[in-house]
């Protein structure tokens, strides 16, 4: 009820037992703390926060807009609503080596269980789009020790994403990740990846826990969780699915009220008042203290 009862550090303990675990961690993308309240309902391990959501939540393309006060806000909302640990995109750090660094203390205080910075210039592109650049590798190492140095809590998992496969090939990615892996990552997150053989490529290469970002309409085959398990990745990401469902939804439903001038035969299509309420957990609030303040559902 209001905020979920388990500290960070125990979220961040989690998350690393489950990196660890050799068991395939599921983080689909929230795009609101409802929507994580409902990722945690259907039983994945983890919620994503992307940075790709949050800007086309505020009707930007994902080309660098958004704000560390703006991401750490959505970040800290859906920390809170549930006990998975979230993983939160930070792009580039929002600067160089001291933005960084200054990134992972905002994104601590968050409450959030770890967050990936990436070797992209300044300001970045969606990983998946044609045209992007990526910075030295001396550059990027240097934001990634940054995060490491920085973070207070050591429970806290920095993750390191280098989109230098789609720019220099894969030989440079796995060079970068093994670069990456020597600062202090946590977790190596090779961006768009074509297929099982890059993934093995990169398992090969660094003993490090490695990140599958599974986006719709990208670069990247989808590959089921199975297949990704025994490829040796340790962690999946679905950073736009919910929101591509409930736009698509949403598109369809306002189609229908505007022609039938009516919901009624979009009913079965909706959450039902009462599943929204479970969800809520309204219940919770109606019980909390009467003696303080009641109310009827």
């Amino acid at each position: 009820m209001l905020h979920d009862a388990t500290p960070p550090g125990q979220k961040r303990a989690a998350f690393r037992a489950g990196l660890a675990s050799g068991t395939l961690q599921r983080f689909p993308g929230a795009f609101s703390p409802l929507s994580a309240m409902l990722i945690a309902r259907h039983g994945f391990e983890g919620v994503y926060v992307s940075g790709a959501v949050i800007s086309a939540d505020l009707g930007l393309p994902d080309i660098g807009l958004t704000t560390l006060s703006e991401v750490a806000g959505r970040a800290g909302q859906i920390a809170r609503v549930t006990a998975l640990p979230a993983l939160v995109d930070a792009d580039t750090g929002f600067g160089e080596p001291m933005n960084v660094a200054r990134t992972v203390q905002i994104l601590e205080d968050a409450g959030v269980a770890g967050m990936h910075v990436e070797d992209q210039v300044n300001p970045k592109r969606c990983g998946h789009l044609d045209g992007k650049d990526v910075v030295e590798r001396e550059v990027a190492v240097k934001r990634v020790k940054a995060a490491v140095a920085a973070r207070r809590d050591p429970s806290f998992v920095i993750a390191a994403r280098t989109d230098a496969a789609a720019v220099h090939g894969i030989g440079e990615a796995i060079e970068r990740a093994r670069a990456y892996a020597d600062a202090g990552a946590d977790l190596i997150f090779p961006e768009a990846m074509a297929g099982e053989a890059d993934f093995e490529r990169v398992r090969a290469a660094v003993s490090t826990p490695i990140l599958a970002n599974m986006t719709e309409f990208g670069k990247s085959k989808l590959l089921d969780a199975k297949t990704l398990e025994n490829l040796g990745v340790n962690m999946v990401i679905y950073p736009v699915t919910l929101l591509r469902l409930a736009m698509h939804a949403a598109a369809e439903g306002l189609t229908a009220l505007s022609s039938r001038g009516t919901q009624e035969g979009l009913l079965k299509a909706m959450q039902h008042r009462r599943d929204l309420y479970d969800l809520l957990d309204y219940p919770a609030y109606n019980t909390f203290d009467a003696g303080i303040y009641n109310f009827r559902i």
